[in-house]
C-alpha cells in the first residue's frame, strides 16, 4: 500500500509540472505565472489510475467475528439458478414467438482471444445458453498473441452481418491489446455487454436510458428486485469499482434510489463502511475478503465473486469461493447468494435478454 501512494504521488507531481513545489504557495500564484501554459492544477483524470490491489491482510482487519451478533438467526438463500431458469424459459418462449411470427431469431457473436480456461468456461456456457433459448451464437476465437487489427477485423465482419445483433468481446484481453479502443469500435446497437461509453454514461445519466445495462449489475439488481428487497432509500455498499461491475453496479443502484458508497483498495477502514450498509454487493475479486464482522445484521449480501480453489475431495479438483465468507455471513445476514448458483447463471440469463432486446430493435419486433 505504502508503495502504491509512493507511485501515486510521483505520478500527481509530474502531471502538475515543474511549477510545483513541497513549499507552501498562495493559492493564485500558478494564475499568475505567465511562463506556464499550466492553467488547471488537477491532473488528467487517466494518470490517477492505479490498480485496486487489494492488501493480504484486509480480509482479517477489523474485530473478530462474533457468532453473538446473529442471534441465531440463518441467511435466507438467494436463488440466482432458479430465478435465472425462470427468466432463460421466458426468453426462448419469446424466441419462439418471434420465429413463427417473422421467420427471425436473435444472433450472438462472441470474440474471444487466447486460451485462458475461465474465459473458455463462461464461453461455453453462453453459447449452450444460447442453443437451449434458440438464439443463434458463433464463436471467434483469435490466438493470444493476435494484433487489435485481427479483432477489429472479426468485429466488423460480425457488425455487417445482419443476422448477428449482439457482439461480446470477452474480457479480459491479453496486456497488448488495447481494450478501450477495441470496445470503442463497437456499434452501440450490438453492445449486449452495455460497455460502450455511451450505454455506460446514459445509465449514470438520470432521465436517459441505456440501450443496455451491463449483464451481471443488470443481474444483481433483478436479483434483489425478484427476491422482494426494497433498494429505494436503502443504504448500498458496493465493495470493488471495475468497469465492468462495480462501476455499472453502483450507477443502477443510485438510479433505483438506493444511498450508495463504494470500497476499493484504497478505502479506510473498508468494514466499518460496508457494516453500515442495507445491501452489500461485493465484486472485489478476493476470496472471503468480507467477514461476518463486516456486516450489519440482517444485511442482504450479493456475492458477485467467483474464485476457483484446488480440492482434490471435490468433483473436479476444485471449489469456488465467493468474496464473502459465507459461513459467517449466513448467521449475520437476512439474505445472501450462494457461489455457485448465485450470480453467474444470472449473468447469463441478463444476456440472453439484451441479445433478444437487440433482435427486436432491429426487427422492429414487439
Amino acid at each position: 500500500m505504502v508503495v502504491l501512494m509512493r507511485v501515486l504521488t510521483q505520478r500527481l507531481r509530474k502531471s502538475v509540472g515543474s511549477t510545483v513545489s513541497t513549499r507552501p504557495r498562495a493559492v493564485h500564484s500558478v494564475a499568475e505565472d505567465k511562463h506556464s501554459s499550466q492553467i488547471i492544477m488537477s491532473p488528467p483524470l487517466v494518470s490517477l489510475d492505479l490498480p485496486d490491489v487489494w492488501a493480504p491482510n484486509f480480509s482479517h482487519s477489523g474485530p473478530p467475528f462474533n457468532r453473538n451478533q446473529s442471534n441465531g438467526q440463518t441467511a435466507a438463500m438467494i436463488d440466482g439458478k432458479l430465478i435465472a431458469d425462470g427468466i432463460r424459459s421466458r426468453i426462448a418462449s419469446e424466441v419462439g414467438r418471434m420465429k413463427n411470427s417473422i421467420d427471425r431469431i436473435p444472433g450472438l457473436a462472441v470474440i474471444m482471444v487466447g486460451w485462458r480456461k475461465d474465459s473458455e468456461t463462461y464461453v461455453r456456457n453462453k453459447m449452450k445458453a444460447c442453443e437451449e433459448a434458440g438464439i443463434k451464437s458463433v464463436l471467434a476465437q483469435l490466438p493470444n498473441d493476435c494484433s487489435e487489427d485481427d479483432i477489429l477485423k472479426a468485429l466488423l465482419s460480425f457488425e455487417n452481418d445482419p443476422s448477428i445483433h449482439g457482439i461480446l468481446v470477452q474480457l479480459p484481453l491479453p496486456n497488448h491489446l488495447n481494450e478501450e479502443r477495441i470496445l470503442n469500435a463497437l456499434s452501440l446497437e450490438k453492445d449486449v455487454d452495455g460497455f460502450h461509453p455511451l450505454n455506460m454514461g446514459n445509465l449514470a445519466m438520470r432521465g436517459r436510458e441505456p440501450l443496455f445495462i451491463p449483464c451481471t449489475p443488470k443481474g444483481c439488481v433483478e436479483l434483489l428486485i425478484r427476491s422482494g428487497i426494497d433498494i429505494m432509500g436503502r443504504k448500498a455498499v458496493v465493495i470493488g469499482r471495475s468497469n465492468i461491475v462495480g462501476l455499472p453496479t453502483f450507477l443502477l443502484l443510485q438510479r433505483h434510489h438506493a444511498t450508495v458508497s463504494v470500497v476499493h483498495a484504497f478505502t479506510k477502514n473498508p468494514e466499518e463502511i460496508t457494516r453500515e450498509a442495507d445491501i452489500v454487493v461485493t465484486a472485489a475479486g478476493v476470496p472471503n475478503l468480507v467477514r461476518g464482522s463486516w456486516l450489519k445484521p440482517g444485511a442482504v449480501i450479493i456475492d458477485v465473486g467467483t474464485h476457483p480453489i484446488e480440492d482434490p475431495n471435490h468433483e473436479h479438483g476444485y471449489r469456488l469461493l465467493g468474496d464473502v465468507c459465507y459461513e459467517e455471513a449466513v448467521q449475520v445476514a437476512s439474505a445472501l447468494t450462494p457461489v455457485p448458483g448465485g450470480v453467474g447463471p444470472m449473468t447469463i440469463a441478463m444476456l440472453l435478454s439484451n441479445t433478444l432486446d437487440a433482435a427486436k430493435r432491429a426487427y422492429d419486433f414487439s
